[in-house]
């Protein structure tokens, strides 16, 4: 077998086949030769990188893309799918609630060095969100700020409906070149996916996280209620038939990448080529998918009104029905307003602990013990967060076409 067919070959083959070998393989390595693993984490550091890097890009030239060339359909599309992702983060929060009553945790607070920086309040996490939005177009790329660059490509997109034909032509092709080059990008997942399993282990291993196994298990099991129940009974009221085949596809091709990348930021790309494959409305999912990493943020509500709860419960602090109530709204806009990068939800803690009067050096140290179980946690909440991008525009992209 010469190089050509061998490449050919694996650039052909099942992806999520690939990844379960590279995940496979880097358990392996970290067990049987740690300075080796820790040195493949380089692998995984580029190829959350290389995401990183064509992301903005992408999101830019498709939404731009995509309003230029077919604008009159997509906004309508778009409506039912910020719908879903406002309904579902409340719900998951409104969960995260329930289960926090039924199964009360305590943490062990000690004092922590870590500087950050957190929210204020709700009307800071407002007023950063409307900054982003009128942030210059080359810093927002630079920066990764989605939120300015889906407000510069909506711009753009309308603005160039009004060009010439070819004009519109070109714009088009430019984005299928980004395009491409994100193809090849994803087609390094296997390689990326090896290096941070192998990487982390051999940083963290499992032992880790023995300690806070009550708190994970809370945070893990509100994640899973979403995914697996939440989530699928929200789609079956819009598209009324079973909602799993799209739910399970979305957690094996874009949850699985997303549990290592820990960015939904990163993930972006990986989602738009899933929608392509389901082959989902482009004018809707090019616009969609940038804009549920940024809104849809389930994942980053059970966190906050999680480790909010247990908190309060430490501190002896009772909960009434409606303060719990009014945390889950807290909950919902502030996971709004969470970073799409690893450990985004974790800064607006203390902004939930504020409700019960939990002082800023008691919400910090809750912070410190959420980096701590980070390891599980954020990766769990990105796949969530993610895979449910994909899971509510395919049911209004098929929701629409059963009605057309």
């Amino acid at each position: 077998m010469n190089i050509n067919t061998l490449i050919q070959k694996v650039s052909g083959g099942s992806l999520v086949k690939q990844i379960a070998v590279g995940i496979v393989a880097g358990v392996i390595l970290a067990q049987v030769w740690p300075q080796g693993a820790s040195a493949s984490m380089l692998l995984g550091t580029l190829f959350v990188q290389a995401l990183k890097a064509v992301a903005p890009v992408l999101v830019l030239v498709l939404v731009a893309s995509a309003l230029a060339n077919n604008g009159a359909g997509s906004g309508a599309n778009l409506r039912p799918i910020i719908g879903l992702y406002l309904v579902a983060t409340f719900s998951a929060a409104f969960l995260a609630v329930a289960v926090s009553s039924v199964f009360p945790t305590t943490l062990i607070l000690s004092s922590t060095d870590v500087a950050m920086s957190p929210p204020q309040g709700i009307i800071e996490v407002l007023q950063n969100l409307l900054f982003k939005i009128v942030d210059n177009p080359v810093n927002a790329i630079a920066s990764g700020n989605f939120i300015g660059i889906l407000a510069w490509g909506v711009a753009l997109g309308l603005a160039m409906r009004h060009a010439s034909e070819s004009s519109r032509v070109m714009l088009s092709d430019v984005a299928g070149a980004v395009t491409a080059i994100v193809k090849v990008v994803i087609r390094l997942a296997p390689l990326g996916i090896f290096g941070l399993v192998a990487g982390n282990l051999a940083k963290f291993g499992f032992s880790a996280l023995e300690g806070y196994a009550r708190i994970l298990v809370v945070l893990l099991g509100c994640m899973l209620a979403v995914a697996l129940v939440i989530n699928p009974l929200i789609v079956w009221l819009r598209i009324r038939r079973n909602p799993y085949p799209i739910v399970f596809t979305a957690l094996r091709e874009s949850g699985v990448t997303a549990f290592f990348t820990r960015s939904s930021a990163a993930n972006i790309p990986v989602n738009m080529a899933l929608c392509e494959r389901l082959g989902l409305d482009r004018d809707t999912y090019s616009v969609s998918i940038p804009l549920g990493a940024t809104i849809n943020m389930g994942g980053a509500a059970i966190t906050i009104t999680v480790l909010t709860l247990a908190a309060a419960h430490t501190l002896g602090i009772t909960v009434d029905f409606a303060t719990a109530l009014l945390l889950s709204v807290v909950a919902a806009l502030s996971a709004c307003g969470a970073s799409g990068v690893a450990g985004g939800s974790l800064l607006l803690i203390p902004l939930a602990c504020s409700l019960f009067g939990i002082p800023n050096e008691i919400a910090m140290q809750v912070v410190a013990v959420g980096f701590v179980i980070s390891i599980l946690q954020d990766s769990a909440e990105t796949a969530l967060n993610s895979s449910t991008d994909v899971v509510f525009t395919a049911a209004v992209c098929q929701a629409d076409s059963d009605g057309s």
